[in-house]
């Protein structure tokens, strides 16, 4: 049967995943009781009682339109929008919020809204896996710029050489996935001062898109700054997957900033991109959860924990690592520059963590620390045989 030639060429984005995500040994690995699984984001104890409460909160019905369709209910839009203000100091209102079922529909939506074909979008790499292939997805052309290899900061000369006439949208996230770095405030206005002149520049403005998935898993009693607080045309992105351990559970959304220049035409297109990208709602019962699950924040001290637990076990036995100071990551430097070949060495001592091959960080993995704190203790023996073999 004939096959979509723009679908091949988002699967070829997203090859070096799938190959891997989908192969053979890593396919059961959340089966295997004895095994230290590391690879992604997932939970590895059951849901905390405050959590399930919250989503229970949204089930019961408060009249009879309460599982009608739903676009942006009324409730969480406000609900989120408080948040926001009182976070970020932003002159935030519920028209500015538009839910979406997590950051895959709110980061197509967008790019949808504002890309034509062919035009481009920065992202800066190491990135999260999928942001290529949203950007193909969309029909726009993906234009990658390094972070700092030193520090994972971002490369302002390099991103000020990427911009071109046909920027549309530059995709910032911080607390990084996978580095952890986040971007201090004299960063961003930097950065905000180099997309405000090429906007002059070129003639139509550059919009930020800033993935904050990660903004509430800070550690160290770092502040987050967002990119919002410095550039105008911008809007954020956010899930409640990340923070409570939950991505199963779609729901999260779009925030335009407050300033955001013709921000009520920019509120159509992306309502109706998102109905017609599927429907990229929140199930109704999630978004009548929100006031429960806006008051629930992560348990940092249980990953800070097992973050210190691992950067000290790991460093002490050779590995160069990068402590991060936010998200529920750790980039490790392979001792074996094929990194794929020394993730399964530690396969081999039933250690299973991402190949930075996986996320264009070739020589590298990453080590998910939403595994429980048992496995992250079982696992220190096997990351010191692999090393050591």
């Amino acid at each position: 049967m004939r096959t979509s030639a723009h679908m091949r060429g988002v699967m070829d984005a997203l090859k070096p995943f799938l190959d891997f995500a989908l192969s053979d040994e890593i396919a059961d690995v959340g089966d295997d009781p004895n095994a230290c699984d590391f690879l992604f984001g997932n939970p590895h104890e059951v849901a905390s009682r405050a959590y399930v409460d919250a989503v229970l909160s949204g089930v019961e019905p408060t009249g009879p339109h309460h599982f009608a369709y739903t676009m942006n209910d009324r409730n969480a839009q406000t609900v989120i929008a408080d948040g926001l203000r009182t976070r970020f100091g932003l002159g935030f209102a519920p028209d500015d919020i538009m839910m979406t079922n997590g950051n895959f529909t709110g980061m197509a939506s967008v790019l949808r809204a504002i890309c034509d074909p062919g035009d481009e979008v920065i992202f800066v790499s190491p990135p999260w896996f999928f942001y290529e292939t949203l950007i193909v997805a969309t029909g726009a052309t993906p234009v990658r710029v390094l972070a700092d290899r030193a520090t994972f900061d971002l490369d302002l000369a390099a991103i000020e050489a990427a911009i071109g006439r046909r920027t549309r949208v530059i995709i910032v996230n911080s607390p990084n996935n996978p580095s952890g770095r986040i971007y201090p405030r004299e960063q961003l206005d930097a950065l905000a001062g180099v997309l405000t002149a090429a906007g002059e520049r070129h003639g139509e403005p550059i919009h930020l898109l800033s993935d904050e998935a990660y903004s509430r898993i800070l550690f160290d009693d770092h502040a987050f700054p967002t990119p919002l607080g410095s550039y105008p045309h911008s809007s954020l992105l956010y899930t409640y997957g990340k923070t409570h351990l939950a991505p199963g559970n779609r729901v999260g959304y779009v925030a335009l900033h407050p300033d955001l220049p013709g921000k009520r035409d920019l509120t159509r297109v992306l309502r109706t991109a998102i109905i017609t990208g599927g429907w990229g709602f929140p199930v109704a019962t999630l978004q009548h959860a929100i006031p429960g699950l806006e008051a629930i924040g992560p348990d940092i001290a249980r990953l800070q924990r097992r973050r210190d637990l691992l950067v000290s076990s790991l460093g002490e036995q050779g590995y160069e690592l990068i402590e991060p100071e936010g998200t529920f990551y750790i980039l490790v430097r392979s001792p074996d520059p094929d990194d794929e070949a020394f993730c399964a060495r530690l396969r081999e001592h039933g250690v299973f963590v991402l190949p930075g091959a996986t996320f264009e960080m070739p020589g590298w993995f990453r080590i998910s620390i939403t595994a429980s704190d048992e496995m992250a203790e079982r696992s220190i023996p096997g990351f010191a045989k692999a090393i050591g073999a």
